[in-house]
């Protein structure tokens, strides 16, 4: 199904007032949230930062999110603080997850980091598991957390004009620390929503 978008935001139809603009834009990074006809949330990341024509420099991916260490994003759902730790520049651009990705979903993860912030708020689904692994006994002491979101990026035509937008859902894994943190760990099972794209 196909979801109408304008370069001037998204309009949804509100029950209780006028037609209102959903939209949050980061005029930095030019990444905005919208929401489909169903009220669910989707991050648009509208600049395409990490094109590699072949492959992903990864090492641009890690640099970039070294900037962003010690921030922290509130997910809207729950209320939980989510932190960027140290650790996470490295797992994103390296761990066995992403050496596996090829094409089209090595570009979606990599260009997914400009919109973390935005991923990280309207993320649901929280859903828990406890630590196995020795390696993480303290990093990882009070267990894991994964929650979905969804996230959406350009698709050109050969003249470069602006076709549509593909939609992806992915899995972020959220580490609970020794020290009552949560850390965003890493970005995972992202998958291409075959059935729903962003048209003009």
């Amino acid at each position: 199904m196909a979801y109408q978008i304008k370069f001037e935001g998204i309009l949804r139809k509100n029950k209780e007032t006028k037609d209102t603009l959903v939209e949050k834009q980061d005029g930095r990074r030019n990444v905005s949230i919208i929401q489909d006809v169903d009220g669910n949330n989707i991050v648009i990341i509208n600049d395409i930062r990490f094109k590699g024509k072949r492959s992903i420099d990864w090492k641009d991916v890690r640099e970039y999110l070294k900037a962003h260490v010690g921030e922290f994003y509130m997910i809207a759902a729950t209320s939980d603080l989510v932190y960027i730790g140290s650790d996470l520049p490295k797992e994103y651009s390296g761990s066995n997850y992403t050496n596996s990705l090829k094409g089209a979903n090595a570009k979606a993860k990599a260009n997914a980091a400009t919109g973390i912030p935005e991923m990280i708020e309207i993320s649901v689904g929280k859903h828990f598991r406890e630590n196995r692994e020795k390696k993480h006994k303290r990093d990882a002491k009070n267990g894991w957390y994964r929650y979905d979101s969804r996230f959406a990026l350009p698709v050109y035509g050969d003249k470069g004009e602006l076709e549509r937008y593909n939609i992806f859902h992915a899995s972020m894994l959220v580490r609970h620390s020794n020290d009552g943190k949560l850390y965003l760990y890493d970005v995972i099972d992202i998958k291409k929503e075959t059935s729903n794209s962003l048209g003009e």
